[in-house]
C-alpha cells in the first residue's frame, strides 16, 4: 500500500541505500509496517498518528544506533536496553508526553502479527525477568543483493521526517484556532464565513468536533425539560451539552454528552458500520446520536448504515436492535443551519468562542 508518506520513506531509503532502496522497502516487514502507520502523516483527519508504536522502534533504534551495532560488535551478546531509559525517551520525543507502556510491552507486537499473520517474527524482543529490550535482528538487517542493509538509522530518520510532518500540520491546526478565536471578537462577519466553512467534508476533523460542539451546546442552551418524580414536584432543568473527552484523543470515549437527559453523542467522520455498532456496544446498546463530518442527506446516511447492518449481521431482528439505538443522526447541513439559528439569535456575536 502507498499513500502520500510513502514517497518521504521512499526518499530516505534511496539516500541510504541508492538503488537497493526499492527492494529493501519491498522486502522488509519492518518498512512495511512503518509505512502503514505514518498513513496520517499528510491527513487534515481525526486518524491515529501511532506515535506510540512508531516511538517504541524509534528508542530502540537509537539504543541500538548508539552501542555502534550497525558499524560493529554482536548484538545477540548486548545485555538490552533498559525499559525506563526507552520509557523516558519515548516521553521526550514530540508528542509523547503521555504515552503509556503497552507499545514496548507488547502492543506493538500483536499489531504486527495481526498485520503479517504469516511472518514468524516481530519487532522487539523483550527478557521479563531483567525487564530488557531488543530490537530483532533479523528484521533490522537484510541482505539485498550481495549488500547487508541496517535499517536502524533509516528508521530515525523516517520517524524524524513524520514528526516534522505532523507538527507542521499541528502548527496549522493551532493557527486556525488562534485565527478563529481573534475573529468572532473583531470580525463577526468575517467569522461567521469562517465557521461555516470548517463545517465541510474535506476539513480537518479535529477542527470539526470542536466547532460541531460550540455549534450544538448553543442549540441546546435554552431548551428546557421538566424533571421529577410526581406532577406536583417538577423542577425545570436547562439542557448543558458537555465535552467527555481530548479532542482527537482515540481514547474510546464518547464524545459530548447533554444534562440531564444523559443523552450521548459521538463525532465521526466514517460510514464504517462496524466503528458505529462498537461506539454502541461500549455503551451496552444505550441509544446514541451520531454527528457525521457529511453533506449527504440523512435518509442516505441512515440508508447506508442499515445496508451496512445487514450486510454485517445479516440477522432482522439484530439489524433492527442496531438501528434503534441511533439516536438522531446529525450531518453538516443541520450543523450550518442550527449555526446559523444561534447567529440569528446574536449568541455568535456576544459569545460563540473555541472555549464555547
Amino acid at each position: 500500500m502507498e499513500h502520500s508518506f510513502t514517497q518521504t520513506i521512499k526518499a530516505v531509503l534511496q539516500q541510504h541505500f541508492g538503488a537497493q532502496a526499492d527492494d529493501l522497502f519491498e522486502r522488509s516487514l519492518l518498512l512495511q509496517y512503518i509505512n502503514l502507520k505514518t498513513r496520517s502523516a499528510n491527513r487534515g483527519s481525526k486518524s491515529r498518528s501511532s506515535f506510540a508504536n512508531l516511538y517504541a522502534l524509534y528508542v530502540l533504534a537509537e539504543d541500538y544506533l548508539k552501542g555502534g551495532f550497525d558499524k560493529a560488535g554482536d548484538y545477540s551478546k548486548y545485555e538490552g536496553a533498559v525499559f525506563s531509559r526507552l520509557f523516558q525517551r519515548q516521553r521526550e520525543l514530540p508528542f509523547g508526553s503521555k504515552l503509556q507502556n503497552h507499545a514496548l510491552n507488547h502492543r506493538l507486537n500483536e499489531e504486527f502479527k495481526k498485520f503479517f499473520p504469516t511472518g514468524e517474527l516481530t519487532p522487539i524482543v523483550r527478557d521479563v525477568q531483567t525487564n530488557r529490550y531488543w530490537l530483532n535482528h533479523n528484521l533490522l538487517r537484510l541482505k539485498i543483493g550481495r549488500k547487508d542493509c541496517d535499517l536502524a538509522a533509516s528508521i530515525i530518520e523516517i520517524v524524524n521526517e513524520y514528526i516534522t510532518t505532523k507538527s507542521a500540520a499541528f502548527a496549522a491546526f493551532i493557527e486556525t484556532c488562534v485565527k478563529l478565536k481573534d475573529l468572532t471578537t473583531s470580525a463577526p462577519k468575517e467569522a461567521e464565513a469562517f465557521i461555516l466553512d470548517l463545517l465541510a467534508p474535506n476539513r480537518d476533523a479535529r477542527l470539526f468536533e470542536i466547532v460541531s460542539f460550540a455549534v450544538l451546546k448553543f442549540f441546546y442552551h435554552d431548551q428546557t425539560v421538566y424533571f421529577g418524580f410526581d406532577l406536583e414536584n417538577l423542577s425545570k432543568e436547562q439542557l448543558k451539552l458537555f465535552k467527555t473527552g481530548r479532542t482527537n484523543a482515540n481514547d474510546g470515549g464518547i464524545d459530548f454528552v447533554i444534562k440531564p437527559l444523559g443523552r450521548f453523542f459521538q463525532v465521526t467522520e466514517t460510514l464504517d458500520v462496524k466503528k458505529y455498532f462498537l461506539d454502541i456496544d461500549k455503551i451496552e446498546r444505550f441509544p446514541i446520536s451520531f454527528v457525521i463530518k457529511s453533506v449527504e442527506s440523512i435518509d442516505s446516511l441512515q440508508q447506508k448504515l442499515r445496508d451496512g447492518a445487514q450486510k454485517q449481521f445479516g440477522v432482522q431482528q439484530v439489524v433492527e436492535t442496531y438501528m434503534a439505538c441511533i439516536e438522531e443522526i446529525i450531518n453538516i447541513p443541520i450543523l450550518q443551519e442550527r449555526f446559523r439559528q444561534a447567529e440569528a439569535q446574536g449568541y455568535f456575536c456576544r459569545r460563540f468562542s473555541m472555549k464555547s
